[in-house]
């Protein structure tokens, strides 16, 4: 993944002991150890969670699609509203 040397290693913990010094430089390297390890097991669980989800059954939609012709056999989106003497729009008079 990271194409690093021995002595780039080398390098950067040179580095990283003139700029922490010797008394903060192993809490420093538990610190990180400590990361990279909650990073790499918070990955694993995204990649066995996203393999799960992936290797799931196919889902049966059948009893949705018999359902749903129920549903719009009992519903006729076509048909008007019956009109009854109580709710029948009166006509306008010409006023002119």
């Amino acid at each position: 993944m990271f194409e690093i040397g021995f002595s780039e290693l080398l390098l950067v913990g040179v580095v990283a002991l003139l700029v922490l010094g010797p008394e903060r430089l192993p809490v420093a390297a538990r610190t990180l150890g400590r990361i990279l390890g909650q990073a790499r097991r918070a990955m694993q669980g995204l990649r066995t969670q996203m393999e799960r989800e992936i290797d799931m059954p196919a889902f049966d939609s059948a009893p949705l699609q018999r359902l749903e012709q129920e549903i719009r056999q009992g519903i006729s989106l076509n048909a008007e509203p019956a009109n009854d003497g109580a709710t029948a729009p009166t006509p306008k008079e010409n006023t002119l």
